[in-house]
Formats: structure tokens, sequence, C-alpha cells
């Protein structure tokens, strides 16, 4: 009998090609993709297309991610990107409103998403997400990668709900002053993922 698939052991079987170990990711974030993609869009249904966009770029790009410890953040990164192209189309047809008009702005500012933009994004989140302190990047990876509740985050490091909140705040301002201190030429780009992250 097989062992149980771990991160490490279908990051391996991925790249072979393994049907099972596509089913271990998606069965392990299409969740958390979702809800960051209907966050985004506010549109269960077209989030659910644009869910099946995000793990079917996985499968046909999954000799790109560079680590097990990637994943999430690839798909994270691509189904952002992916929403915001959906929503740039949108308000160019002029079929939705949004509120906020400097997201409409950013939005409409995007470049043109290829897998180099998709590698820098990811690159950049996951330098910034990485220099938090531990605690930090454990709590910001449950609650923004995984999208787990404050309440269960807190549960899970054994905090408070307030610390964990505390936490989060801290940590996405962190990000946001990592990211303007290494990365100044690249701040309108990450402006969107920046944004999201911090909603």
């Amino acid at each position: 009998m097989r062992a149980p698939l771990n991160e490490s052991s279908a990051f391996t079987l991925l790249r072979k090609g393994n049907s099972q170990a596509f089913d271990f990711y998606y069965n392990q974030y299409h969740q958390a993709i979702f809800a960051n993609i209907y966050k985004i869009i506010q549109d269960k249904t077209f989030a659910q297309d644009i869910l099946h966009d995000v793990f079917l770029a996985f499968w046909e790009k999954k000799h790109t991610i560079r680590s097990a410890d990637s994943v999430i953040g690839w798909l994270y990164v691509v189904s952002q990107n992916k929403s915001f192209t959906f929503l740039k189309k949108k308000l160019k047809e002029s079929t939705i409103l949004l509120e906020n008009p400097k997201v409409v702005e950013l939005i409409m500012e995007t470049p043109e998403i290829n897998e180099a933009f998709y590698q820098k994004q990811l690159q950049i989140l996951e330098d910034a997400v990485n220099h938090l302190p531990k605690r930090k990047k454990e709590l910001f990876s449950l609650c923004r990668f995984e999208g787990k509740s404050l309440e269960y985050a807190a549960a899970t490091l054994g905090i408070s709900e307030d610390s964990a909140k505390d936490y989060l705040k801290q940590s996405t301002r962190l990000i946001r002053q990592y990211i303007q201190a290494n990365y100044p030429a690249e701040m309108s780009m990450m402006g969107i993922v920046i944004i999201m992250i911090l909603q």
C-alpha cells in the first residue's frame, strides 16, 4: 500500500505527470484559491471558471514551479492575475462596476500577463514573506495563502485571536515596507497584489 502523499512527495510525482499528485494539491488548496478569487471578482460562477483555469495552468506549467514550497504561492499569484485579467476585460466591456477607483486604476494599468510576470510576482512575494519573523510568516501563510480563519490560525499557533489579528496587520505592513525598500521599480506592478493582500 502506497504511503499517503505529503507536499514533498506530491511535488516529485506532480513533475512526473502523476494525476494523484495533482488531486492532492487540488484537494489541499482549491477552497483557499476559490476564496481568493471570489474575494476579487465577487461572482461565484465566474470564480469557479477561473479556479478551473488556475488548476489547468498549474498542471500545464508544473515544470516551471521551483519547489514544493512554491506551490501555494504560485497558485495564489496565478489566481490573482487571472482574476485581474478577467476584471480588466469586464471593465473594458463596461459590464461590471467596481466601487474603489484606486483598484480600477491599478487593474487597467496592469501589464499583459505572461509567465515572466507570474514568476517575477511570485519571486517578490515569496521574498517578502520569507523575511517575516517566523510566527508572523506562519500566521500570514495560514490566513492569506491557505485561506484559514483568524480563529483557526490563532488556535494552530497557540495565540489569542487579538494577537493573531495584530500579527496579520503587522505582517501586511512589513511586506509592503519590504517590497517598497527592496523592489521600488516593481512596486507599481505589485500594487494590486499588495492591495488584495491587505484586504
